[in-house]
């Protein structure tokens, strides 16, 4: 689902919209949503001047996901995947969470990013 993933840039905020939706960016003639997945997912709200946005595929267009940081970008085999006994993963409910994967920098939570993006735009349709 991640088309690419760029620098953050200032993106024009929308009034009405939900405080985690930073607003809409022009990318190469594109509009993109932005949304602070940092702030949606309940855990403050990243830095939109020095992070990242990641750019997902969502219907026939683009969301942005704005994060703090990309570490680094590493293909998951799904045999390496665990996800017996997962519920809650630091705090994110069990909707959201694929599983969890050993890799060599230690163990990584995997989001489920159609269903974090099925809830973030069923809230956004719900509050406007």
């Amino acid at each position: 689902m991640v088309r690419e993933i760029i620098p953050a840039r200032r993106a024009t905020r929308l009034p009405g919209s939900p405080g985690y939706v930073l607003g809409l960016i022009n990318l190469r003639g594109t509009v993109v949503t932005v949304i602070d997945l940092v702030q949606r997912l309940g855990a403050g709200s990243a830095d939109s001047r020095e992070g990242s946005f990641i750019l997902v595929a969502f219907g026939k267009g683009a969301v942005g996901l704005a994060v703090d940081e990309v570490r680094d970008v590493q293909s998951v085999v799904s045999q390496r995947v665990e996800t017996a006994g997962v519920n809650v993963v630091d705090g994110l409910p069990a909707a959201i969470v694929r599983g969890l994967a050993r890799t060599a920098d230690g163990l990584v939570t995997l989001l489920d990013v159609r269903a974090v993006l099925r809830q973030v735009m069923s809230s956004v349709e719900e509050e406007s």
